[in-house]
């Protein structure tokens, strides 16, 4: 069943369509917005996104258009909640290397230096190779999500690359 149907069934009420549309769509945005935040901020705002879905749904004109929406709630959690961490170091007048914890467990994950490095990129630039490689999403669907017209997310992309290539190559890895 295409997530469109679902989604139309969902709408009217449906918990099986509803379900299967959880079902469908947990893993990939819970990828997403670990690979934006660490593993205990991702619960969070993944709840924050579904709470969100659960509320917006009703009010979805595009029953076809549910990925590129849904992505575009979970990047405004992960940045509501960036910004928020954001304000809250300035007020407390941490900076951010006082403020980041290591947690021994995503250290051991950290260790693969492609995380490591995509971890290194710039937020923007991070996101965008996140959602056009790792979650399959189209130049257009990016664009539509990041609030961009496609060629700035062309632009990030050739831009998340190469700065992606320089941290691997300034560890020894070879391309």
């Amino acid at each position: 069943m295409t997530d469109e149907l679902l989604v139309v069934r969902a709408q009217l009420g449906e918990r099986a369509a509803w379900a299967e549309l959880v079902a469908r769509w947990r893993v990939p945005v819970w990828t997403y917005v670990r690979r934006m935040l660490d593993a205990e901020r991702a619960d969070d705002v993944t709840q924050e996104i579904w709470l969100a879905v659960v509320r917006g749904l009703p009010g979805l004109r595009k029953p076809g258009r549910f990925a590129p929406w849904l992505f575009t709630i979970a990047r405004r959690s992960v940045t509501d909640r960036l910004r928020g961490e954001y304000a809250r170091e300035r007020v407390e007048g941490v900076t951010s290397d006082e403020a980041m914890v290591e947690d021994p467990v995503q250290a051991m994950v950290d260790r693969a230096e492609l995380v490591a490095a995509l971890a290194g990129l710039p937020v923007l630039e991070r996101e965008i190779l996140v959602l056009f490689y790792l979650e399959d999403l189209s130049v257009e669907e990016c664009a539509q999500i990041c609030l961009v017209p496609p060629g700035t997310v062309k632009s990030r992309l050739n831009r998340a690359r190469r700065m992606l290539r320089e941290h691997l190559e300034k560890r020894g890895y070879q391309p």
